[in-house]
């Protein structure tokens, strides 16, 4: 899964990204102090893995990981190339879904690019940006598919037609592509145009260190506002006190948190945010040599789970020796669950679930 990280410059991008990853991206008080997109690949925290370890006395845990890709910041006239915009806008098409992070605090020493605080305005530069690029994409491939259906007779085409015609209607009043509801033959044919405003968004409403304390924010208000209209989710948090508690060790770090009253790092939230904005979820394996998560989308069916793992487990796929997580630890190991009766032999229709520690069984 790839999470692209976007905003205005000067909004906290880097800073965020810095938080979530510890790579240490540049981060500075000036516009476009990112030019390529730095990426960083995390792990996903989950605890289940550091007890199933523990059980099987593991000599490896490898948790499931999420590439986070910190994209330049994006200015008014992106879309006709302004502040290198054409180039930082086909990183954003490399995505699964778009991490937007919106300034929601004031301090006169960090420029805003556009002079002023205003979450609305700046939300809007950048999806009018995002649809300007699509409008143009979209342009040439409803010109490449008219003509050829003009050409050819292939009606077969004209499904693709109408979807692009519709999307460029939906555009030019300037709406977002993802607002649509698509048909099934439809969501097929959209993979094909990867539609920059047709990615899921989550709002990051970055707040100043001051903010925490406070109960209300007007612009973290502004930003909520926008979100729910678009149906979107907002993560509210502080990047500088992010930054700052991810170079701490974990004593220090919980300790800090507790002062702060903060329950969850931004790294948390991002990715419990994303996974349920992308419908994932992770099943487990576990044995002497490793414990690993595995992430699938939910609804996910156990050959095409096997094949996570490897092809030929998807090939071969007999059954999957399955027991939840919970069973299992409430059990103290796998022999006892199994005395329990708390493992099932499950077939190809079985439907995987968050939590599943499994054992396939296939054919070579």
């Amino acid at each position: 899964m790839k999470i692209g990280v976007v905003g205005l410059p000067n909004v906290g991008k880097s800073s965020l990204f810095n938080a979530i990853t510890s790579a240490g991206a540049e981060s500075a008080n000036y516009p476009f102090c990112t030019i390529e997109p730095n990426v960083g690949v995390v792990d996903v925290p989950d605890e289940r893995l550091e007890v199933l370890g523990k059980m099987y006395n593991t000599e490896k845990i490898t948790p499931a990981s999420i590439e986070f890709v910190d994209i330049a910041g994006l200015v008014a006239g992106a879309s006709h190339g302004e502040g290198l915009g054409n180039k930082f806008l086909s990183h954003i098409r490399e995505v699964d879904a778009i991490v937007h992070v919106v300034r929601c605090f004031e301090n006169d020493k960090i420029i805003h690019v556009s002079g002023s605080i205003d979450p609305k305005r700046d939300i809007e530069t950048i999806e009018i940006e995002l649809a300007l690029s699509d409008l143009e994409q979209v342009d040439k491939f409803l010109e490449k598919n008219s003509k050829l259906v003009k050409t050819t007779g292939d009606k077969s085409l004209l499904v693709t037609v109408n979807m692009l015609s519709r999307i460029k209607e939906c555009l030019e009043k300037g709406g977002q592509a993802r607002t649509l509801t698509y048909s099934e033959d439809e969501e097929r044919l959209l993979k094909n145009f990867a539609l920059l405003t047709n990615k899921p968004v989550i709002y990051v409403a970055n707040i100043g260190e001051d903010d925490l304390q406070r109960e209300t924010n007007k612009y973290v208000e502004e930003v909520k506002e926008i979100a729910e209209k678009e149906h979107e989710k907002v993560i509210v948090l502080c990047t500088k006190i992010e930054e700052e508690l991810a170079v701490l060790d974990k004593e220090e770090r919980d300790m800090f948190k507790k002062e702060l009253g903060i329950k969850s790092s931004g790294l948390e939230k991002l990715v419990s945010a994303s996974y349920d904005l992308l419908g994932l979820m992770s099943y487990l394996t576990a044995g002497e040599k490793e414990v690993r998560a595995w992430t699938i989308k939910k609804g996910t069916k156990a050959p095409e789970a096997a094949g996570k793992i490897h092809s030929d487990f998807e090939k071969g796929f007999i059954k999957a020796e399955i027991v939840s997580y919970n069973d299992l630890v409430e059990a103290g190991s796998f022999l006892k669950a199994k005395e329990k009766g708390k493992v099932r032999m499950e077939g190809k229709e079985y439907v995987m679930q968050d939590g599943d520690v499994v054992l396939f069984r296939f054919n070579n």
